[in-house]
C-alpha cells in the first residue's frame, strides 16, 4: 500500500466518521495531490507549521471540512475564504463541494501563489485567488455583498473577523469563523461589532478533532442587515482599533 492510499483511507475514514462525508476515490486523490504539493512548497516557504502527513490531514483537512456541519455535505452557492493561507479552508471545502464558487482571499503573495498552483493543479473551477487585503476586497462593487458564505480560520480576533467577513456577505449570509477555546470569551466581546455591521451570532458549534486535546468552535454569524458604508475601515485599521473591548 502506498503512502498515499494510506494517508487518503485515513481521511476517508475519519471524514466519514466525524462528518457524515463520504469522499470520492477522485477527491481522495486530489487531498493527495495537494498535501504532497504542500510539503514540497513547505521546503521553499514557510506555508504551515504542520509537516507530519497526519496532522495535515487532521489540522488542515479535517478542520477545514468541519465547516460543512454548518453548511451541509453539498453546499452551493459564492464563498468567500478571508485569509485563507495555504487554502484552509476555501480548498478542501471546493474539492468536497464542487458545486461552491470559491474566492480565496490572501495578502501574502507566496501563499497566494501556492493557491494558485493548487487550483491549477487539480483543475478545480469557479475558483478565484486574489494577493489582496480583505478590507479592499470588501469594498470593491465586485465582491460587497456578494457571497452566501464568508469562512476565517485562525485569523484574528473575533470582533475584527466579523468587520472582515460580513461586508462581503448578503443578507441572509453566513459567515464561519473557526475558533479555538477562547471562542466563548470572544462572543461575549463581540456585540459592538455584530450591532455596528449588522450581524448576530446564531450558534456557536463545539468541534472535538481526533488527537487534538484542545477544543475548537464553530462560530457562526447571520448577516441580517446592510453593513453600512464605513465599514470595513482602511487596512490595519480592525486590528488597531477592533470594535468593542479591548483584549484582556
Amino acid at each position: 500500500m502506498t503512502t498515499m492510499e494510506i494517508e487518503t483511507r485515513g481521511l476517508a475514514e475519519t471524514a466519514r466518521r466525524e462528518l457524515g462525508l463520504l469522499l470520492s476515490a477522485g477527491q481522495l486523490k486530489a487531498f493527495a495531490w495537494y498535501a504532497r504539493e504542500l510539503r514540497a512548497w513547505n521546503l521553499r516557504f514557510n506555508l504551515t507549521a504542520l509537516e507530519d502527513p497526519s496532522e495535515v490531514e487532521i489540522k488542515h483537512f479535517l478542520d477545514s471540512l468541519t465547516c460543512l456541519r454548518v453548511m451541509g455535505t453539498n453546499p452551493s452557492g459564492r464563498l468567500a475564504d478571508v485569509g485563507s493561507g495555504a487554502g484552509f479552508p476555501g480548498i478542501p471545502l471546493k474539492i468536497a463541494a464542487p458545486e461552491l464558487a470559491v474566492t480565496l482571499i490572501e495578502s501574502n503573495s507566496k501563499k497566494a501563489e501556492f493557491c494558485r498552483h493548487v487550483v491549477q493543479g487539480l483543475g478545480l473551477e469557479s475558483v478565484e485567488v486574489l494577493n489582496a487585503r480583505a478590507e479592499v476586497v470588501g469594498r470593491s462593487p465586485d465582491h460587497r455583498g456578494a457571497y452566501d458564505w464568508a469562512v476565517a480560520r485562525a485569523v484574528a480576533r473575533l470582533p475584527i473577523v466579523i468587520e472582515l467577513l460580513l461586508p462581503l456577505l448578503k443578507v441572509g449570509g453566513l459567515g464561519i469563523a473557526q475558533k479555538g477555546k477562547s471562542a466563548p470569551a470572544e462572543v461575549e466581546q463581540a456585540g459592538p461589532a455584530l450591532e455596528a455591521i449588522g450581524g448576530r451570532v446564531r450558534e456557536m458549534i463545539p468541534v472535538q478533532l481526533p488527537s487534538v486535546s484542545e477544543p475548537r468552535f464553530l462560530v457562526v454569524i447571520e448577516k441580517i442587515s446592510v453593513t453600512p458604508d464605513r465599514f470595513p475601515r482602511r487596512p490595519g485599521m480592525a486590528a488597531k482599533r477592533p470594535l468593542g473591548p479591548p483584549e484582556p
